[in-house]
């Protein structure tokens, strides 16, 4: 109790430290935070909040970390003064009242790992870090001693947030000297999993360790595959595969022994899960599981079409909840990278092969488009720019992640591949989607490596090498100018795409890395 005793809480009535999930599920039902589905898996609301608030997001400005911190609207900066008024207003709210406080690590490598200490005054919050980061044994919680503290004070609100010049009464705040964030005002749990996320982003790459946004599996001869992609691209259903097992679905680390996962759960989007298509996921929600803003019937029956609450519902689950599990929570070094973008406007081709120079410059673009009819007056794709495919959670300057990429490719001989899971034949509303038969043909040709006995040919204004035939795929679709009606009306969009990356891209060329790798990309 000694290390609890260091929290600085006053009148803490009872502490519930790291207690089970059978402990965890009695106490959300005799606090009335939720209800019971059907199946047993506790379901709750998480208020007004259903997602991240990252306008609300800040750094504590201060020596040693300012000057490592890309600082924007991202990473925006707060005053050690204003931090410490904001931490002791949590800790007030915390005081006087029982408390749950979870112990986990985030990191499957003994090397990289960090030990996290939450603290919240809500049973489900400690039950879903238990699911979402790796769980400890009893024997490691005896001499556990935290490397960074998160007080989470969901229930506590920032009234003064005009004079104090923040966005709004939402506060989420990481203090890098002092190991401690905070977080008030929204009880999403994802705040807790994206700021140690965010942490890690921070700590890893100052160690020459890259920290990463992406999925990852291994086949049975131990060839690691990571797979990054923004949301709608195919990230989690691609990487889940009955002949490899999970690594992670979300982050991971690669350090010195290769790939880890930072994580011991998954955070599944539920709207329209469907046990067709998605069984792995629809086979976790059970007990342990943690439901978040699904709608259900009298009788706990979840509507997973339901989007009236918000078209973010989500599940988190210990990732024993997936039977093609990766025990060790780790792989060797990486014999693939897959990048997944959802083109919209129909002009990449379904797989490249890039260069180590090109595997950076993608990496920088983070690259998909949103189609069409999302919202009012918008007739047509959309592009999507995330600086290493998870922008909002790099407190670094991008082109860091990028060296560290650049160096493993080379140092491990490691494939990177560019796979177009969006749209063929013309741009959202004309074309095609990708088939999923199509897109797996390409995934298995990367994995088995029979791509690399492929012919390729150059793909005009990209410069990407293309195969010229895949088993599996129709030849047509190799290269996306045989697949439109209108070869003219195809180079003026692919034009149009190209201009969209070089502009996105001058962002980068504040440092003489970021004009080095610009050189990678397509010309106008």
């Amino acid at each position: 109790m000694s290390e609890l005793a260091k929290l600085g809480l006053n009148g803490v009535k009872e502490i519930f430290h790291n207690i089970s999930y059978d402990e965890l599920f009695e106490h959300e039902k005799r606090n009335g935070e939720g209800r019971v589905s059907d199946n047993g898996t506790f379901m709750v609301d998480t208020g007004i909040f259903t997602g991240r608030s990252p306008k609300d997001k800040y750094f504590v400005k201060q020596d040693e970390s300012q000057k490592y911190i890309a600082w924007g609207k991202i990473n925006q900066p707060i005053t050690k003064e204003l931090f410490d008024k904001l931490l002791a207003k949590a800790k007030k709210q915390l005081s006087g009242s029982d408390l749950y406080v979870q112990d986990a690590y985030c990191g499957a490598s003994a090397k990289s790992k960090r030990l996290v200490r939450f603290v919240t005054q809500v049973a489900w919050q400690a039950h879903f870090v238990k699911n979402m980061f790796i769980r400890p044994s009893q024997q490691e919680l005896k001499n556990f001693k935290p490397d960074f503290v998160v007080f989470n004070a969901c229930k506590c609100v920032n009234d003064s947030f005009k004079e104090d010049g923040l966005n709004s009464e939402v506060f989420v705040i990481f203090n890098v000297e002092e190991n401690i964030a905070v977080i008030g005002g929204t009880w999403y749990g994802g705040e807790m999993k994206k700021g140690i996320f965010s942490m890690m982003n921070y700590w890893l790459p100052l160690e020459g360790k890259l920290s990463m946004h992406c999925s990852a599996n291994v086949g049975k001869d131990g060839d690691t595959a990571l797979f990054f992609g923004l949301s709608g691209t195919g990230k989690t259903t691609l990487s889940t595969d009955p002949h490899r097992k999970l690594i992670g679905d979300d982050e991971h680390g690669w350090d010195d022994d290769g790939v880890f996962n930072f994580e011991g759960g998954c955070y599944a989007k539920c709207i329209n899960l469907d046990p067709s298509s998605e069984p792995e996921i629809y086979g976790a929600i059970k007990r342990n599981a943690l439901l978040e803003n699904v709608v259900a019937d009298e009788n706990g029956v979840v509507d997973y079409k339901d989007g009236s609450k918000t078209e973010n519902t989500r599940v988190s689950y210990p990732i024993e909840h997936i039977q093609n599990h990766e025990p060790s929570l780790s792989a060797g070094h990486p014999k693939n990278i897959i990048f997944l973008t959802a083109d919209a406007f129909g002009v990449l081709p379904p797989v490249s092969k890039l260069t180590k120079e090109q595997a950076m410059y993608y990496f920088l673009s983070g690259y998909t488009a949103k189609v069409a009819g999302t919202e009012r007056g918008i007739t047509e794709p959309v592009a999507t720019f995330s600086a290493c495919f998870g922008e909002p959670f790099m407190p670094l300057h991008p082109t860091v992640y990028a060296k560290l990429l650049g160096e493993k490719i080379d140092k491990h001989g490691v494939n990177v591949y560019l796979v177009n899971t969006g749209w063929s034949g013309g741009a959202y509303g004309v074309g095609k989607r990708m088939s999923i038969k199509a897109t797996r043909a390409c995934i298995n040709a990367i994995l088995d490596g029979s791509i690399t006995k492929c012919e390729f040919e150059n793909f005009d204004k990209f410069n990407l090498a293309i195969p010229k035939a895949l088993d599996g795929v129709e030849t047509k679709l190799l290269n996306p100018i045989n697949t439109w009606a209108n070869a003219d009306e195809y180079r003026v969009t692919r034009d149009k795409l190209a201009a969209m990356f070089e502009a996105n891209f001058k962002r980068y060329e504040d440092v003489k890395e970021g004009i080095e790798y610009a050189k990678a990309g397509p010309k106008n």
